[in-house]
């Protein structure tokens, strides 16, 4: 599962910089002119899609759903991710955070994935009000100095992570989690 998990971590890195390579090769375009900024939203991009549309996959039948009873749902999961999202990228921007307990207060997949659709529009809308001279500016979260930028990186990582509880959720529902959505059929074995 690791081993899986890095794979993973490893492809989203680079997935954003391969499309950027790609338009790059076509027509030369001059870099841009915040590129951590850049690589952190394509990175970003990439991940809260991912779990924006596995949202969407997961029938509301199965929000309720939990592997074991000692674990979030996989409603209680979209919410923790909204919730989290706002967290994250309300400190990296200094705004007050205005996230309303989505975890706890939203049952429905309607609610849920209209919570997550906001969380990633504000996430988008703090990146967008950055650069990478104010991205290495210095905020404090709980007890740590941390730049505004690496405090997005935080939230992708986590973003990331729980997108593999979700994955774990959809497969066990006979789903196909969107990132493995349109793979390569496995070759033959020989």
């Amino acid at each position: 599962m690791k081993k899986d998990l890095c794979i993973f971590l490893a492809l989203a890195a680079v997935a954003p910089f391969g499309l950027l390579a790609q338009e790059s090769s076509q027509t030369p375009t001059a870099p841009p002119a915040n590129p951590i900024t850049v690589s952190e939203k394509g990175l970003y991009g990439f991940i809260s899609d991912t779990v924006v549309r596995a949202a969407e996959k997961m029938p509301e039948e199965n929000y309720s759903f939990k592997p074991t009873p000692e674990v979030r749902s996989f409603g209680q999961l979209v919410g923790h991710v909204a919730d989290a999202n706002y967290m994250f990228c309300s400190a990296a921007s200094g705004a007050a955070n205005p996230s309303k307990d989505i975890e706890k207060t939203k049952t429905s997949k309607a609610d849920l994935v209209a919570a997550i659709k906001g969380a990633v529009a504000y996430c988008n809308s703090t990146f967008d009000g950055l650069n990478d001279a104010k991205g290495s500016e210095m905020v404090k979260l709980f007890s740590f100095n941390l730049a505004r930028l690496s405090l997005l990186s935080l939230n992708t990582a986590h973003t990331d992570e729980h997108y593999g509880n979700m994955v774990t959720y959809l497969r066990m529902k006979g789903i196909v989690p969107p990132s493995s959505e349109n793979a390569p059929p496995p070759s033959p074995k020989k």
